[in-house]
């Protein structure tokens, strides 16, 4: 099915923002295939992965493109998920898919932030903390705490099950318009990088939701994590290196999202009226 193109800068910036996170998760992807097989490395999350290629030739310049990227990934997302971009319309599916898209937008923004004050020099040393075990401890400390770190652990659950629902389903080229010959091995990439990714959002709710019970901001933890209970299997070291793979898939598919997804964006110059006009309907 050939996708009619919008060109406009929303529609750069989305693309950009496709590779940037396409790029990162075949860095998080690389290094934890590379920890698994013994190779050096350290299987970390998308923060990892930044300050490695923060240390590789070019490393500055590379973050800085990456922070542009994220912060028109975050915006794309924003615009998604109020104006309903993708025409998905208002069925409960359609809005879950949207509200998810909305809490895409602020973890992209603050990874935009975190690569942008890398590039910048700004808080290197302080960089390596847990992401997740740190948010969770916050809200532990705010009244009904355990209830809303219970809340958010089931949603990151949930948010594996549409992953792994996705890869089971083979709906990953839907808003692709691919080359002949192509739409196979390109579903097929997709599906791996999408099970993957449903897997260690299983693993990382399901550690939020301990930390719920417990009380306990040290039960929860992020990607890095997620690896670290991988390794420490039976044969871990394989299951390791699988997710690695499909994290490395999920990447390679994001940079064939940024050529060939179907964006049908708004002038950045009528998206702001676009979102308010999202939010206040009667107006």
């Amino acid at each position: 099915m050939a996708w009619s193109r919008n060109d406009n800068a929303l529609e750069h910036l989305a693309r950009l923002g496709y590779g940037a996170r396409g790029f990162v998760y075949c860095v998080v992807g690389a290094l934890a295939l590379l920890a698994a097989l013994g190779q050096g490395g350290s299987a970390g999350d998308s923060k990892s992965a930044l300050r490695a290629v923060l240390g590789g030739p070019f490393g500055v310049v590379i973050v800085g493109l990456i922070a542009l990227g994220l912060a028109g990934f975050a915006l794309w997302r924003l615009v998604e998920g109020v104006t309903d971009a993708d025409r998905r319309g208002r069925s409960p599916k359609a809005l879950a898919v949207r509200g998810a898209h909305l809490i895409s937008a602020v973890i992209y923004a603050g990874l935009s932030l975190t690569a942008a004050r890398l590039a910048f020099g700004i808080g290197r040393a302080s960089a390596g903390g847990d992401g997740v075990r740190d948010w969770t401890a916050w809200l532990l400390d705010q009244p009904l705490g355990p209830w809303l770190v219970g809340i958010v652990g089931l949603g990151i659950g949930g948010a594996g099950f549409g992953y792994a629902a996705k890869a089971w389903k083979g709906h990953v080229t839907e808003r692709l318009s691919l080359p002949a010959g192509s739409e196979r091995w390109t579903c097929h990439l997709g599906r791996f990088g999408y099970a993957a990714r449903g897997l260690v959002f299983l693993m990382i709710g399901g550690f939020v939701l301990a930390a719920a019970w417990t009380q306990a901001s040290s039960e929860a933890t992020g990607l890095s994590g997620a690896f670290a209970a991988l390794r420490a299997q039976p044969y871990g070291w394989v299951l390791l290196a699988i997710v690695a793979a499909g994290h490395f898939a999920f990447g390679a598919f994001g940079l064939i999202q940024a050529r060939y997804r179907h964006i049908d964006a708004p002038d950045l110059g009528d998206a702001d009226e676009a979102v308010a006009k999202a939010m206040h309907p009667s107006r």
